[in-house]
C-alpha cells in the first residue's frame, strides 16, 4: 500500500461515484432525462450542482404529495366519515388544529384540553412547531377555513424540512451525491409527508448525520438532542455510535456528542418539565398506556386471538424484542470482518424499533428513508421496500374506509389489512437482511465497492480497530486465493494516513 508521500492526490480525492454507471435501474431511469452521464461531462462547472438539483426535485415531489391531498383539502376532511380514507388523503394536521386547542389559543402543555386527551401528546419541540404554525394561521373565517390555512402553513414549513433532508443526505457521502435522489423521489415519503409532523425530527436527524460525517461531534450531538426533543426515535442512534466508537477507540468524540445531545434536549425540555410537568409527561405516559394499534404484528395477533394480550404484556414483550435486537446489532458490530458503517447501524436500530413497536403509523416510513438511502444506496432494493410501503399506505386507508362505511363495507376487510401489514413488515425485513449481508460481506456493500470506507462515519472513516471480538480479531496470515471482487478499507497500521486508502479490483 503506498505511503502518504507517494500517493497521488487523485487517490485521496477520487471522482464522484456515478450511479448510472454501476446501477442498472439508475441507468435505465436516466433515459428520461437524456441517458447516463458521459465520461467527457464537465462535472462541477455549472450552477446546477447535485445538491441544488436534488433539493429542487425533493420540493417538486413534495408538491405532488400536496396535490394528492387535494380531495381532502376541498372537503373530505370536513364532510363524510370515510371519504378522507377512500381518497387516501387523511392528515392529522387539520383535525388537531381544533382538537388540541390551537384554534382557541390554548398553550400546549400548560392549558388543559377539553375531551379525553387532557394535554398535547407530542414532544416539546414538535409542540413548538405546531404552535408557531398556529400563530401564522389567520384567525378569521370559519373553522374550516382556519383548518385549511393551518394545514397549508404546516405544509410550507414541512416542505422546508423535506428540502433540508434531501440536501443533507446528498452532502453526507461526499463522493455519492446522487444517492440523495433516493430520498427526493421516494414515493412513500411524498404520500406521507403531511400526515403528521415527523419531518421535523427527520430533518434534524439528517443534519446531525451530516455533521458527524464532517467530524463535528458537538454539532452532531446538539442536533440529535433537538431531534429527540421533536420525536423519540433519534436517540436510538447513540447506541450504534457507542459500539462503533468503542471498536475504534474514539471515546472522546462520543463523549462530546453525548454531552451535546443531553444538553440540547434539556434546554428544550427542562422549562416545560419544571413549570408544566403533567403536560410535559403526557407524551411519555400516552406512549406507555397506548394499546396495540395500527400497522404492527401485535395487531394481527390481537385481532386473530380469542384472548388478546394486554397492553402491559405487549409493552413487556416489545421491550424484550427490542433489547434482543439491540444485542444482535451489538454482536454484529463487534464481530463483523470490518467495522460496519454508521449509516448501516443507524438504519438497523431504527428499523428494529419500528418492527417491534406496538404501533406503526404510515408516516413512520419517513424515519427510515434517509437512513436507507445512506445504508443501502441501491435503487432496486430501495424501490422494492418503497413498493411495500406504498401498498401499506393504501391498505390502512382502505381498511379505515371499510370500518367507517357501515353496512356498505367499502374498502379492505380485516384479513386484507393484515396482508398489508405483513407486506410492510416483509419489505422492511428484506432491506434489513440486505444491510446485514453487506456488513457480514463488506465486498457486497456498494459504498465500499466504490472504494470508500465509511463516508458518513466522520472520525470513524478509515480508523483502526482497537476492540474486536470473534474471528475478526484474529485474521488469518495468509488468506486463500479468491477470484472475485477484492476490496480494502481504511488503514492497517498506524504508519498509514488516517483517512486511509481504498482500492478495488472491480
Amino acid at each position: 500500500m503506498p505511503s502518504a508521500e507517494s500517493t497521488p492526490a487523485s487517490v485521496h480525492e477520487p471522482d464522484p461515484v456515478r450511479p448510472t454507471k454501476d446501477d442498472e435501474i439508475a441507468r435505465s431511469g436516466s433515459e428520461l432525462i437524456g441517458g447516463p452521464i458521459g465520461r467527457r461531462a464537465l462535472l462541477g462547472s455549472s450552477w446546477w450542482s447535485p445538491v441544488r438539483i436534488i433539493a429542487l426535485v425533493a420540493i417538486g415531489v413534495f408538491a405532488l404529495g400536496l396535490v394528492q391531498k387535494a380531495p381532502c383539502y376541498n372537503g373530505a376532511w370536513f364532510f363524510g366519515a370515510s371519504s378522507q380514507y377512500t381518497h387516501a388523503c387523511y392528515s392529522d394536521i387539520p383535525h388537531l388544529y381544533q382538537g388540541r386547542g390551537f384554534a382557541d389559543g390554548l398553550v400546549p402543555y400548560f392549558d388543559k384540553l377539553p375531551g379525553d386527551m387532557q394535554y398535547l401528546e407530542y414532544p416539546v419541540l414538535t409542540g413548538v412547531f405546531m404552535e408557531v404554525a398556529s400563530w401564522l394561521t389567520p384567525g378569521s373565517g370559519s373553522i374550516q377555513d382556519q383548518e385549511q390555512w393551518y394545514w397549508m402553513v404546516n405544509a410550507g414549513m414541512l416542505m422546508v424540512c423535506a428540502a433540508v433532508i434531501a440536501a443533507c443526505v446528498t452532502r453526507t457521502h461526499a463522493r455519492r451525491p446522487w444517492d440523495g435522489l433516493l430520498v427526493a423521489l421516494a414515493p412513500a415519503a411524498a404520500l406521507t409527508a403531511t400526515i403528521n409532523w415527523d419531518l421535523l425530527a427527520v430533518a434534524l436527524t439528517a443534519a446531525a448525520m451530516l455533521m458527524w460525517s464532517r467530524g463535528r461531534a458537538l454539532a452532531f450531538g446538539v442536533l440529535l438532542g433537538l431531534a429527540t426533543a421533536a420525536k423519540l426515535y433519534p436517540f436510538l442512534l447513540l447506541g450504534p455510535l457507542l459500539l462503533l466508537c468503542w471498536r475504534a477507540g474514539r471515546w472522546r468524540e462520543y463523549g462530546t456528542a453525548l454531552a451535546g445531545a443531553i444538553v440540547a434536549w434539556l434546554v428544550v425540555n427542562l422549562p416545560v418539565m419544571l413549570f408544566a410537568f403533567e403536560g410535559w409527561s403526557k407524551f411519555y405516559t400516552f406512549s406507555q398506556e397506548r394499546g396495540v394499534d395500527f400497522g404492527s404484528f401485535w395487531l394481527i395477533w390481537s385481532q386473530n386471538s380469542s384472548d388478546p394480550p394486554s397492553t402491559e404484556t405487549v409493552n413487556t414483550m416489545a421491550t424484550l424484542l427490542m433489547l434482543l435486537s439491540c444485542a444482535g446489532i451489538a454482536a454484529l458490530t463487534l464481530t463483523a470482518p470490518r467495522r460496519p458503517r454508521f449509516a448501516q447501524l443507524a438504519f438497523l436500530i431504527v428499523a428494529a424499533f419500528i418492527l417491534t413497536n406496538k404501533v406503526y403509523s404510515p408516516q413512520y416510513v419517513l424515519w427510515l428513508v434517509p437512513l436507507a438511502a445512506l445504508a443501502r444506496p441501491k435503487w432496486r432494493d430501495f424501490l422494492i421496500w418503497q413498493a411495500c410501503e406504498v401498498a401499506y399506505f393504501l391498505g390502512i386507508w382502505m381498511y379505515l374506509a371499510y370500518t367507517t362505511s357501515g353496512d356498505a363495507h367499502k374498502g379492505l376487510p380485516t384479513d386484507g389489512y393484515h396482508w398489508a401489514i405483513a407486506l410492510h413488515l416483509l419489505g422492511t425485513l428484506y432491506l434489513c437482511v440486505v444491510v446485514v449481508r453487506d456488513i457480514v460481506m463488506p465486498e457486497r456493500d456498494v459504498v465500499r465497492r466504490a472504494g470508500d470506507d465509511d463516508p458518513s462515519g466522520g472520525v470513524l472513516d478509515g480508523a483502526e480497530d482497537v476492540f474486536v471480538l470473534g474471528p475478526a480479531a484474529h485474521p488469518p496470515r495468509h488468506a486463500a486465493h479468491f477470484e472475485g471482487p477484492q476490496v480494502e478499507w481504511g488503514t492497517v497500521s498506524s504508519a498509514e494516513p488516517s483517512g486511509g486508502s481504498a482500492s478495488s479490483s472491480l
